[in-house]
């Protein structure tokens, strides 16, 4: 066997945490910048996701990225890869 890595060809986003009150659950908010197909202009689009924090170490306004996983509740698909704090 090779020593090569393997890509799970999973999905990552950043987002910034809007919520830390569940236990092993963060809200993640991500927002995305589109162009407005009429007016050329572009516009914030933003969507929260609830990422599994199994150290329940992130915080309000902290930076992660999340990476998507198997359905661990009925609303989590994501887990919290890595944290980026916010000084």
């Amino acid at each position: 066997m090779s020593t090569e890595q393997k890509t799970t060809g999973r999905r990552t986003l950043t987002g910034r945490v809007v919520s830390d009150k569940m236990e092993k659950t963060v809200t993640v908010k991500v927002t995305r910048r589109v162009q407005h197909p009429v007016f050329r202009k572009y516009v914030n689009r933003s969507k929260t996701y609830k990422a599994h924090d199994e150290a329940n170490e992130c915080q309000v306004n902290d930076t992660v990225v999340i990476e998507e996983s198997r359905p661990l509740s009925k609303q989590k698909r994501w887990t919290v890869v890595e944290r980026r704090t916010n000084a």
